[in-house]
């Protein structure tokens, strides 16, 4: 079974995470929420509070398949100034893992911080003005490598679906899933 990381830090965008994890654990695609703050509670950009399975510190050995970053305005700021986020991030890079922003994670974490290694990514808003790390395209998904970027809330179902097929391959008809919530992907 696939394995998923998704890192949430204080003020994480709720609808890009929260529909992410629910897309891929209806796939069967196993999701480990990880706060990266000092304890699993972590609240989102919205102010909900939310309970991770674990924390980063406690899972940081741990080789995922995937590692998800949603964004958020505060979120990805904090993720991108967590340097537990970038070796964990960077680790799994290395390894050949999915690598999975969306939003603004993408500019600010790998884009700030010399992760997007000359790739083609999106992102939300103009952020992508500031990154001189990759090539930027304006999609609502973009895949490069093992690099998927997502470029905001309102392509988090594409974006989701398009980890979830490269994660499960042809074992698992992803398109018939997005069908039965009458998604068309």
């Amino acid at each position: 079974m696939k394995k998923v990381a998704v890192l949430l830090a204080p003020g994480f965008e709720e609808g890009e995470a929260i529909v992410t994890i629910d897309i891929l654990r209806r796939l069967n695609i196993e999701v480990e929420v990880l706060s990266c703050a000092a304890t699993r509670g972590v609240t989102s950009y919205h102010d909900i509070p939310l309970v991770a399975d674990s924390t980063l510190v406690e899972r940081s050995c741990e080789l995922y398949d995937a590692v998800v970053l949603p964004g958020g305005p505060q979120g990805s700021v904090n993720l991108a100034a967590n340097p537990q986020v970038l070796d964990f991030v960077a680790t799994h890079d290395a390894a050949g893992r999915l690598i999975c922003p969306i939003c603004s994670a993408a500019a600010r974490v790998l884009g700030g911080n010399g992760l997007l290694k000359g790739r083609k990514y999106v992102c939300s808003g103009d952020l992508w003005q500031a990154v001189q790390d990759g090539v930027y395209i304006d999609a609502p998904v973009v895949e490069d490598g093992n690099l998927i970027s997502g470029k905001g809330l309102g392509h988090v179902f594409d974006f989701a679906f398009t980890v979830a097929a490269r994660l499960l391959g042809d074992e698992v008809p992803v398109r018939e899933h997005a069908e039965h919530i009458y998604y068309r992907w």
